[in-house]
């Protein structure tokens, strides 16, 4: 990376909040997360010269399209500034972050607003779910189930049960850490649940299987929300008084894409180191990128977990422990808060919610916040190098950010 891209501030809405209850929709979830980045970055609307928003379902949530100039719409000081929409299943955001970084490091721009949103909850659960099997490859995934996704990571689970052995009292111990971690982020969806300890097993009534390989618990939350952080480089920073070395900084990204289905994913990569070779991949180029060995060199990691299959795969593929082996770093505390590496202390996406466009963006956003010493109750104490990963489908597109302290 030639031009450093620092985040200025960001802002996230109540991911507990069911915004159609009110009256409201994603419209005002944009204008929300505008105006608080903007107030909390300490810049004016004139100071964007870009507009980045990443969604994955709003045509079908809420037969919304043209999300891009929805920004202007509702924030009317944005009229006339260029804006374009980013679609990438729950990478949707990450993938506005990428192109915002490009126009920044090309010269092109100094100032990106990057906002991610999604409008989940104003629909039947099972028609939001029916909505979001469009992140797969429709009428070819060969998986026979009502529910697309669980399944899908379920069959992820049933394959490292096969290469590896898999003791599900692990995955348990994932979705338990998560709830427990959401309970000191005052904006996570379930900072108010209770679950008995008895949720956290295998028991059919408290944790009922919902397709082979996935329980309730190992399941993460959709919900609405957004996040919208403003991107700059160093010079605006320089122009405009800003202390860089107190400023996050992206240090480094990985992208990687797969194809749509799932089965294709697993059978090529048969007989390779990794179940999932790209985002082993993605994450190796995040590393270089920001030239760090690896990830004994990170604080923390916010990672996707929409399913506790999705975090167990991920603890390996990051190099936690050896491939098939993320077991190891559940059992031995080394995720947990205090461990030598705290995962999702926000309480990720089962914990903090997935409203599934702003999933990249709050993970970027949470980030930054721990290491500038500002994540409140979530603190990871010390915190100055910290790693996003973000999963769009069945791995099929994946986004990694190495996020650090100043210059």
């Amino acid at each position: 990376m030639t031009e450093p891209v620092f985040i200025l501030g960001g802002h996230q809405t109540d991911f507990a909040k069911v915004w159609s209850r009110q009256g409201q929709d994603i419209s005002d979830m944009i204008r929300e997360t505008t105006l608080g980045a903007l107030e909390a970055s300490k810049v004016d609307a004139a100071s964007i010269q870009s507009i980045h928003v990443g969604n994955a379902f709003g045509e079908l949530q809420r037969q919304q399209a043209h999300l891009g100039s929805m920004v202007a719409q509702v924030v009317p000081e944005l009229w006339g500034v260029p804006a374009m929409r980013h679609e990438g299943a729950c990478a949707s955001s990450s993938l506005a972050v990428l192109a915002a970084m490009a126009e920044i490091e090309a010269g092109r721009y100094d100032c990106v607003l990057v906002v991610g949103a999604e409008e989940l909850k104003n629909l039947p659960g099972d028609v939001a779910s029916q909505n979001q099997n469009a992140a797969s490859w429709q009428g070819h995934e060969d998986i026979a189930c009502k529910f697309m996704w669980p399944a899908g990571f379920g069959l992820v689970a049933q394959e490292y049960e096969r290469r590896y052995g898999l003791d599900r009292k692990h995955l348990n111990r994932i979705a338990e850490l998560n709830y427990a971690n959401a309970k000191r982020n005052p904006l996570a969806q379930t900072r108010k649940w209770a679950f008995e300890p008895i949720s956290f097993t295998d028991d059919d009534e408290a944790n009922p299987m919902i397709e082979p390989g996935s329980r309730r618990q190992d399941c993460g939350q959709i919900t609405d929300g957004a996040c919208a952080v403003v991107l700059a480089s160093g010079r605006f920073a320089r122009e405009h008084g800003l202390n860089l070395s107190a400023l996050a900084r992206i240090a480094g990204w990985g992208h990687r894409n797969a194809g749509l289905k799932l089965k294709d994913k697993l059978a090529r990569s048969a007989n390779a180191r990794y179940v999932f070779p790209d985002l082993r991949q993605t994450i190796e180029d995040a590393w270089a990128r920001a030239g760090v060995p690896g990830i004994e060199a990170m604080d923390g990691i916010e990672t996707h977990d929409c399913f506790t299959t999705t975090e167990y795969v991920a603890i390996d593929h990051l190099g936690l422990t050896p491939p098939g082996q993320s077991w190891q770093a559940v059992e031995d505390g080394s995720i947990e808060r205090g461990g030598r590496c705290p995962v999702n202390m926000s309480g990720g996406l089962i914990g903090c919610g997935h409203p599934v466009g702003a999933t990249g963006t709050r993970m970027l956003f949470d980030a930054a916040r721990q290491v500038t010493d500002a994540a409140g109750d979530c603190q990871i104490e010390g915190a100055r190098t910290m790693q996003t990963l973000n999963i769009g489908g069945s791995f099929a597109t994946v986004v990694s950010f190495v996020v650090a302290r100043g210059v």
